[in-house]
């Protein structure tokens, strides 16, 4: 998602065709992943439970205070303990990261001018203090094609 007006020159798009290299700059703190979901499927997610996630595209936001690179290569590897909510979606052989950006806006900041839809309450945003209700969200064609690489 591109961030609020006039604030452009502080987002980065990275591609994810392997060899993944996202030499984000060392102000960026943030990233959103773009996950295309190729069906509906029924994840359990955590202590969410069993969730239903509907074919589409989605927007993912997420934050690293410290090693952003790092925390982008795990999200986008398949073989991984499952740690965070995003991890078990990524798990589905349905889900797949399409498209990375990072930035130096504040993760809630960032989700918040997204246009999308929560499909999954409080997905990945356990420690959310701003409200967002979650940072997945499912994003209409209009936004999707936008987006998509």
């Amino acid at each position: 998602m591109i961030p609020p007006t006039g604030r452009c020159d502080r987002l980065h798009n990275h591609t994810v065709t392997p060899p993944f290299d996202p030499s984000p700059p060392a102000t960026h703190v943030s990233y959103q992943l773009l996950i295309r979901v190729d069906r509906p499927v029924r994840l359990r997610i955590g202590a969410l439970g069993v969730q239903e996630f509907p074919a589409g595209h989605y927007l993912y936001t997420g934050s690293a205070r410290r090693n952003l690179e790092a925390r982008i290569r795990r999200h986008l590897r398949r073989e991984k303990k499952l740690r965070w909510h995003i991890d078990y979606l990524l798990s589905s052989p349905h889900a797949e990261v399409v498209g990375v950006f990072t930035a130096d806006l504040e993760e809630c900041e960032w989700n918040r001018s997204v246009k999308g839809e929560v499909v999954v309450a409080g997905f990945g945003a356990s420690d959310c203090r701003n409200r967002c209700g979650a940072h997945l969200l499912l994003l209409d064609e209009e936004e999707a094609r936008r987006l998509s690489p």
